[in-house]
This record gives structure tokens, C-alpha cells and sequence, in this order.
């Protein structure tokens, strides 16, 4: 991405305290500023804004590509002419505001477009009417045939771990990862909001032509909530796992869509919540929950 922002941390002043007292020192934190996503439909005189998130700086192409495919404006690469920062070179949000140009006969409702749209726990919907609404926009559910040891499994938070530099230098951020068998990290991203590094990874997938990703897993390094689960299910995902635990309409979106999903995945530990098929098990003696059934 040719003049695009380098720096996603900056440095700051902090008064620490520790064992040994009070000192003065610098801290490296990491950048959060807003990214403002507009759209111009094939022939429209002007862009529309659709969204303001905020966000790390970097692979900023990514996110607004996932963001769309997440709302399910497109599902194929080819439906994108460009995506192009838009301000004036020099300007003071010349990388915060990008514009992305839609291919001629993409269909777009850019009203219907909203980050809020059914998609967070604070939406005020849920249940069986959230889960038929993203339903109908997965036409086609993910599929994935692979078979995940939990030796293999047991690997991959550490992979991650290892993938996040900037999380290293600050503690500040969150991470997805993409995942194929038996344990090849293919992508990484890290962002301040959990649901944009996941964009990020979605938007990746799309501008490279592999959406959907079958063989592969998500991990993510917090909680599985509603709309990532979601969000891997628009991607072609079959599998997502999560360092925290999932929330109930996660398991209950995962059911339906026939993903499997995976909690508590750290320090050689995980719970299966749904489709343990793709996870490598004996059979539990007899008195004892199928994988799944129970907490942490």
C-alpha cells in the first residue's frame, strides 16, 4: 500500500510505581484512531459514508474489504474496482478516511449499512429471530472436512502469541489468526477492537480471492461472541476457537451453521462446544458429557 501510515504506536509519559517506589519513565501504547469507510457505487457521483470505527492503523484496505463482507455487500473479490484513501495528501486524516469503489453491477442498499445491525451484544435482539436473520444471509453454510488433534490444537494459542509483536511492546491489543491443519498459521492481525482485527483477516481473504476458507480455523484471543462467530461464518470459516469463553448465542449461531467452536483453548485445555467432529476424540466413557456440555 504504497504512502501508507508506518506508525501504530506512540510513545508516552507514565508515573510507575513498583516495589521499589515511584519512577518516570516512557511507555510505548498503541495507536487508536477512527476509520471512516465510504462507498461509491459503480457510476454514483460521490461516495457514501457507512461507517466510522475505531481502529489501529494498518492493513486499513483489509478491514474496510472484511467490514463489507461481513455486512454482505460482497462475497468476491472481483466486486471491488478499488479501495483508495481519499482526503488530500498532507491532510490531518489522510490515512483516517478511505473510499472503496464498487464494480459495476454490485447491488448495494447502503441504508440497510450499520456496524449495529443485529450484530452486537448490546443490540437489543437475540434468540432464535437474531439467529434466522443471519441465517438468511448465509446462503451457503461453511464447510471443512479437516479433523483437528487436540495436540495440534493445543499449539496454536502459542503460534498466535508469538505472531503479535505489537501486543508484546504495548498489551493493548486484540488478535485473530487463521489457521489450517496441523497447525499453519497463514494470517495474523492485531487491532484494538477484536472485531476489526477479525475484519482485517476476512477482508485479507476476499482481496486474495479465497473466500470461502474451508479448511481452516479462526482463533481469536478473547471471547467468542455472536457476531464473530458470525463474522467467520460469512467468511466460509468452519471453525472458530477462542482463548475465552463463548457466549450462548455463539454456541447457538455455531449449531446452526454446523461450525465448530472451540473455548478456553490455553495451556493444553479446551472445551468443545459444538461440532466435535472436526476435533479428534475418544469417545467419552459412559456417565461422561459429550465434549461440549460442560464448562470450563
Amino acid at each position: 500500500m504504497v504512502g501508507a501510515r508506518t506508525d501504530r504506536t506512540a510513545r508516552v509519559r507514565v508515573m510507575a510505581s513498583d516495589a521499589r517506589g515511584w519512577t518516570s519513565r516512557e511507555d510505548e501504547v498503541v495507536l487508536e484512531e477512527p476509520l471512516e469507510i465510504r462507498v461509491r457505487p459503480f457510476g454514483a457521483p460521490v461516495a457514501t459514508s457507512v461507517a466510522v470505527t475505531m481502529r489501529t492503523p494498518g492493513n486499513d484496505f483489509e478491514l474496510a474489504a472484511g467490514f463489507l463482507l461481513g455486512e454482505g455487500v460482497l462475497d468476491r473479490h472481483d466486486q471491488i474496482d478499488r479501495i483508495s484513501y481519499c482526503p488530500s495528501p498532507g491532510s490531518p486524516q489522510e490515512f483516517n478516511v478511505l473510499e472503496v469503489r464498487l464494480a459495476a453491477h454490485v447491488p448495494v442498499d447502503l441504508t440497510r449499512l450499520s456496524r449495529h445491525v443485529y450484530t452486537t451484544s448490546s443490540c437489543g435482539v437475540c434468540g432464535k429471530g437474531s439467529i434466522e436473520q443471519v441465517r438468511a444471509a448465509v446462503p451457503v453454510l461453511p464447510r471443512g472436512a479437516m479433523r483437528w488433534t487436540p495436540e495440534g490444537l493445543g499449539e496454536l494459542s502459542g503460534h498466535l502469541r508469538r505472531s503479535q509483536g505489537l501486543f508484546a511492546r504495548t498489551g493493548g491489543l486484540h488478535a485473530a489468526g487463521l489457521f489450517s491443519p496441523p497447525g499453519k498459521l497463514l494470517l495474523a492481525r492485531e487491532d484494538v477492537g477484536r472485531h476489526n482485527a477479525v475484519d482485517k483477516i476476512g477482508g485479507a481473504l476476499l482481496l486474495s480471492g479465497r473466500i470461502p476458507a474451508p479448511e481452516t480455523l479462526l482463533l481469536l484471543s478473547g471471547r467468542a461472541s455472536f457476531e464473530l462467530v458470525q463474522k467467520a461464518a460469512l467468511f466460509g470459516i468452519p471453525t472458530v476457537a477462542s482463548v475465552g469463553a463463548p457466549s450462548s448465542l455463539a454456541v447457538s449461531l455455531a449449531e446452526g451453521f454446523g461450525q465448530t467452536l472451540i473455548g478456553f483453548l490455553r495451556e493444553g485445555r479446551f472445551n468443545v462446544y459444538t461440532g466435535p467432529k472436526r476435533v479428534v476424540h475418544e469417545a467419552p466413557p459412559e456417565g461422561i458429557p459429550h465434549p461440549g456440555s460442560e464448562g470450563p
